[in-house]
């Protein structure tokens, strides 16, 4: 029997008469990925914060900074509006940006969860809406806000009636989404790469190489602005306006001039390279969430022995605890990749910089200092670069004693390394600017210097600890503690200069007194001073240690 035929209205607001069954239901719609990862990223952010008023005042001290900083740049960029050589600059700049936003997110990362793909590659996620959603967090975020701030200079900067203005427009969501995807296609291809145990210590070389070529472009701008100023850097600007992103300001800046071929030429490789990076992106999230990961399979062969701990160097190291914690320390500079790219990066800034002044002219025996205060960075959050294996350390520690003896020894470990890499760092400057009277108060500031990083490390290491992700290639702080990081290095690092202050002011008042000649008592000084710095630092330290454990070993495990 057939089943009644409704009347006619009766019908519900689907089209299907009451009490008639419709058949199996549709599925329901999936939810749009892109507010998903969206709120994902937000309550990341949110609950990275939660729980710690020290994470809190640092992360909103740091974008206000930002803010603030990213303000006066705006501003300073918009007042260019009207000078001849406003082009040069902004075209530049954003060439700057590009630049480290190419490069910065693998060496300097501070990201999430949702900007990690190799944590996606078991959801069952097509690519294109992946990349839209992931292109869309990536610009949440204090860098992001930053650069849009230049963005918004520079064309303010150069942009001329309404045609201009209208260019400026495009040309500011063009400049970001070009740098944004840049990072995220850079990132998405190296991810392999960086995430197998030989790939990092191949990516170890890279950053070594980008390191240099920072310091190399920066000295080569030194010289050009040396050669002409603004003016000698016109030839490099002609080349770098068609370079993507910075063709987007220098669209802005063609249609100030009337240009509107070269504006429509310099629109056209702006769009273009942005769909060039996202189908390039895309193709390396496919790949990469498609194609198994081969690159840590064990090599067959037999296990070659190594040594063992009281072989070889090793066996030089003190007995007990302090020994066992130095090898401990040094170990992981050579064996973790995240240490050893640290520990690398900072040994060859702290030789380039000196050298290549020395070699330019301006070099002076106190840039030995560099190499010093570039090292002393590593004595900042020790127990986070022990990561979760910490709570074995933790496990030892049940006095200010212990606590003390811990400190005393990773303080040494890296004082066996920085020592003698200060003096001869500043030998060779020495020997480059021909200035050996300067050789000894070189070395005491120097020394000073480390002695009151060691001071505020140790401080900084127990106060403002944090975690450092094992399981991310582009993570070197846990959600959340990014500013935490920045912060307490920062002051830190104030810190160091005010308490190493003395020793300064000491061989600032004998060179402008003119008593070069007894400069060399800055030597014993400066060792003095730092080795009781770096003592008083470890004492005051060790008790905040012993009490603090339990929260330090809850920071330092958060990745």
């Amino acid at each position: 029997m057939s089943a009644p035929t409704a009347p006619a209205g009766a019908t519900g607001a689907a089209g299907i008469a009451p009490g008639v069954s419709a058949g199996p239901s549709a599925p329901a719609a999936p939810p749009a990925l892109t507010p998903v990862f969206l709120r994902i990223k937000l309550s990341l952010l949110r609950n990275g914060l939660k729980g710690s008023s020290k994470r809190k005042a640092a992360y909103f001290s740091t974008l206000a900074f930002a803010l603030v900083v990213g303000f006066f740049m705006t501003l300073g960029l918009a007042l260019l509006h009207g000078n001849a050589h406003a082009g040069t600059v902004v075209v530049l700049l954003a060439g700057i940006l590009a630049l480290g936003w190419a490069f910065m997110p693998l060496f300097f990362p501070a990201g999430d969860e949702t900007m990690d793909p190799s944590r996606l590659v078991m959801l069952p996620l097509r690519p294109r809406p992946l990349v839209r959603a992931l292109l869309a967090t990536s610009l949440v975020g204090i860098g992001p806000l930053f650069t849009l701030c230049l963005a918004v200079g520079s064309v303010t900067a150069v942009a001329r009636g309404a045609a201009g203005a209208v260019a400026a427009v495009v040309a500011v969501p063009l400049l970001l989404l070009g740098c944004v995807t840049l990072a995220r296609a850079v990132a998405t291809a190296n991810v392999r790469l960086l995430t197998s145990r030989k790939g990092r210590d191949l990516a170890l070389l890279s950053g070594l190489v980008i390191a240099v070529g920072a310091q190399l472009a920066n000295f080569a701008s030194q010289s050009l602005f040396q050669a002409g100023g603004v003016t000698a850097l016109e030839p490099v600007e002609a080349v770098v306006r068609w370079l993507p992103p910075a063709t987007a300001v220098g669209m802005v800046d063609s249609v100030g001039e009337g240009a509107y071929g070269r504006a429509a030429a310099q629109l056209v490789l702006s769009v273009a390279a942005v769909a060039g990076l996202l189908w390039s992106w895309e193709r390396s999230l496919t790949k990469l969430m498609v194609t198994p990961d081969g690159s840590t399979i064990a090599a067959s062969g037999p296990v070659k022995n190594r040594g063992g701990a009281d072989s070889g160097f090793w066996s030089l190291m003190p007995g007990g605890r302090t020994g066992a914690s130095m090898q401990r320390t040094l170990r992981y500079a050579v064996r973790d990749p995240k240490t050893k790219s640290a520990w690398v990066t900072a040994l060859a800034i702290g030789v380039i910089v000196p050298v290549f002044n020395a070699l330019q002219g301006t070099g002076s025996v106190y840039l030995g200092s560099f190499g010093a205060g570039m090292l002393g960075v590593q004595m900042y959050n020790q127990f986070g670069q022990d990561t979760s294996a910490f709570w074995m350390v933790a496990q030892t520690i049940s006095s200010t004693r212990d606590a003390y003896v811990e400190l005393r020894a990773r303080a040494a470990a890296l004082a066996l390394v920085v020592l003698p890499y200060t003096v001869l760092v500043t030998a060779v400057t020495a020997a480059l600017v021909d200035d050996w009277q300067a050789f000894p108060a070189g070395v005491g500031v120097a020394l000073a210097l480390v002695g009151s990083m060691l001071c505020t490390g140790a401080l900084a290491s127990a106060r403002f600890p944090y975690s450092i992700p094992t399981d991310g290639a582009f993570k070197n702080v846990a959600p959340g503690q990014g500013g935490l990081a920045w912060g307490g290095i920062a002051a830190g690092m104030l810190m160091s200069a005010l308490v190493s202050a003395p020793v300064i002011a000491l061989t600032i008042w004998l060179n402008m007194a003119e008593h070069r000649d007894v400069s060399w008592i800055v030597l014993p000084v400066g060792v003095a001073w730092g080795w009781l710095a770096a003592w008083a630092g470890l004492r005051l330290a060790a008790p905040t240690v012993a009490r603090k454990l339990p929260e330090i070993l809850s920071a330092v495990s958060k990745g």
